[in-house]
């Protein structure tokens, strides 16, 4: 149901706190994203049955590139310096047992009337120490600096409000006014390690809780920002942790180091990507290509190879355009895969990424880093291209140029097809397309049915786009005539490529083209047909008719699944389809259908 609840906020324009309504939907089971009223919540008896372990294990949280609206930070020990409360002095006034966290103690109390005189003494107690704090090394000077960035500022702790309205007293150059929203144990949300607060916080300032930073000293800081969906800053203070590693995103030893993460999160301006950030980059590459005589660098046009010892470069370039999820996989793969194809080995690539307006440097940054790992990983060196952003585009595009090197001898051309030669296909249709579907469509694929699980299994084809594999094997095999990347237009548009390129003639068993059941389900849900789907992963083959068992049996052998679905016929242009041992129509797509999905949609 949806509750009223209010919380104490600081107003900018005035200095003062005011109270502020809120609606937050709220369910009777206990989630991490329920804000409910102070009081003996599962969380303080988890505490107190000794499930509240002294060393918690920070929750795992994949990283994502920042993009940052707001810094929320703890107070005691990040905002102020370390040590202004005696924790082993107020444990044993209040009879908190060793390892058990105060305030899940004092609300384990069955007696409402003791759980009010004690919070009243630990009050006391932090208002007596705030007096005596002073701030954290750097601290004025970051929050003026967020504020000039165009930052929201947030303060979340599990001390009560009086003591931070204290602390703050002796700040110099930052007040109360400095900060957009204070949540503390007096607010309608259970205090950390519960990411209510953070919830709460970013409510109040109309941002999601991806878009804040959370930054804090102690694991319970760290622990509620992974739950929220925040990204985390573990501040150490120039001390490790003790007993327990820090496993916030960023780990910084003072507050100063908060700004180059800040830095990473904020939208960058229109243009080529700033020397500084290029540089970054390049000082973490890799490189160990001898053949590479040019480096990538600031100020370098090009790059050099040395390509004496080889006998024939192939060429290819390819956009991405489709995909914002796993981009540099897919700009990597569909370029080397048509390299792959002339029998070559994929070499050296060159990446020109067009970013739209407010792409942050962590973002540009990650998907470089990614582009790199996919090189490496594949054996290609990233040497060059552009990073651009602009408002030319509203997501990334990414445009791949790939050089691969082949013995004269063992170039192949599809010119060498023949009449007679088999045609064979590896894996199946539509792989690229479902993966991308998934991704992009997961949301609508789970509204018309589809399990978690079934989208997630789709998810994963995009590990199987690569096809350097049976590519390399085709290639050593005899009597191989031409091979074919299925891309755009899917396996249909492919095979008719396939036929120009070599000059002839096609006849296809429609009936023996392998389409995957997850592929067929997701496109009987979409009302996309998957012959006509982007359908990287999937190889065409023509070979000697009498080559072809053996040609299978070494993909077999190597975990790679193909099956002959025609032939090729005399030389000339043109399809012929068979269906249920009949004559049938040749399915042809306008554009693929992926493409025309987005578009209708």
């Amino acid at each position: 149901m949806l509750r009223c609840m209010f919380a104490l906020i600081w107003r900018r324009q005035t200095g003062r706190l005011c109270l502020r309504m809120f609606r937050y939907c709220h369910s009777s089971s206990l989630g991490d994203k329920q804000i409910f009223d102070r009081g003996r919540s599962n969380i303080y008896k988890r505490g107190i049955q000794g499930k509240l372990k002294k060393n918690r294990r920070c929750l795992p949280m994949k990283k994502k590139p920042l993009s940052l609206k707001a810094v929320l930070f703890d107070f005691d020990g990040t905002l102020t310096r370390p040590g202004a409360l005696d924790f082993k002095a107020i444990r044993k006034a209040l009879g908190c047992p060793h390892g058990l966290p105060i305030l899940e103690f004092i609300e384990s109390l069955p007696d409402t009337a003791e759980q009010a005189r004690l919070l009243a003494q630990l009050d006391r107690f932090e208002t007596e120490a705030a007096a005596g704090s002073v701030p954290n090394d750097g601290a004025e000077e970051l929050i003026l600096w967020l504020r000039a960035q165009g930052l929201h500022i947030g303060i979340i702790t599990r001390n009560s409000r009086r003591s931070v309205e204290r602390a703050l007293e002796n700040f110099t150059g930052v007040t109360p006014s400095d900060f957009d929203v204070l949540i503390s144990r007096d607010d309608p949300a259970s205090p950390k390690p519960s990411s209510h607060g953070i919830l709460l916080a970013a409510q109040l300032l109309g941002v999601h809780a991806a878009e804040v930073l959370v930054v804090g000293d102690h694991l319970f800081d760290i622990e509620a920002g992974h739950k929220a969906g925040s990204p985390t800053a573990y501040l150490t203070n120039g001390v490790e942790a003790a007993g327990s590693p820090a496993c916030g995103d960023y780990t910084v030893p003072s507050l100063d180091g908060l700004r180059s993460i800040v830095r990473l999160g904020l939208p960058l301006p229109s243009g080529k990507l700033p020397n500084a950030l290029l540089a970054q980059f390049l000082q973490a590459a890799e490189i160990d290509d001898p053949d590479l005589l040019v480096y990538p660098g600031v100020g370098e046009d090009t790059a050099a190879v040395d390509v004496s010892g080889e006998e024939v470069l192939v060429l290819k370039s390819d956009p991405v355009t489709f995909v914002t999820d796993e981009i540099s996989q897919y700009a990597v793969l569909v370029n080397a895969n048509d390299i792959a194809t002339a029998g070559a080995a994929p070499r050296w690539f060159l990446a020109s990424i067009l970013f739209p307006c407010g792409a942050t440097a962590d973002a540009i940054l990650a998907l470089l880093s990614d582009l790199r790992q996919i090189c490496r990983r594949w054996g290609i060196t990233l040497c060059g291209g552009h990073t651009e952003i602009t408002d030319a585009v509203t997501r990334p595009v990414v445009s791949g140029s790939l050089i691969g090197t082949v013995r004269r001898d063992r170039l192949i051309d599809k010119r060498a097809m023949r009449p007679g030669d088999a045609v064979l296909m590896t894996k199946a249709a539509g792989i690229e397309g479902t993966s991308i579907l998934a991704r992009e469509r997961g949301g609508r694929l789970r509204r018309l049915g589809m399990t978690k699980a079934e989208i997630e299994t789709c998810c994963g084809f995009l590990s199987r786009i690569s096809v350097l594999e049976e590519a390399r094997i085709a290639a050593a095999s005899p009597g191989v005539t031409a091979m074919h990347d299925v891309t755009e237009g899917g396996i249909a548009t492919a095979l008719e490529e396939l036929g120009a390129a070599g000059g002839c003639r096609i006849r296809v068993n429609l009936d023996k083209i392998a389409v995957y059941p997850q592929t067929a389900g997701v496109c009987k849900l979409l009302g996309i047909n998957p012959l006509g789907l982007i359908g990287s992963g999937c190889l065409l083959i023509t070979c000697a008719k009498n080559n072809a068992e053996t040609l299978m049996n070494a993909l077999k052998n190597a975990g790679i699944d193909s099956v002959c679905v025609g032939e090729v016929l005399e030389k000339g242009q043109g399809m012929e389809a068979l269906s249920n041992g009949s004559p049938a129509e040749w399915p042809r797509f306008d554009a693929d259908e992926l493409a025309r999905h987005f578009r209708e949609r």
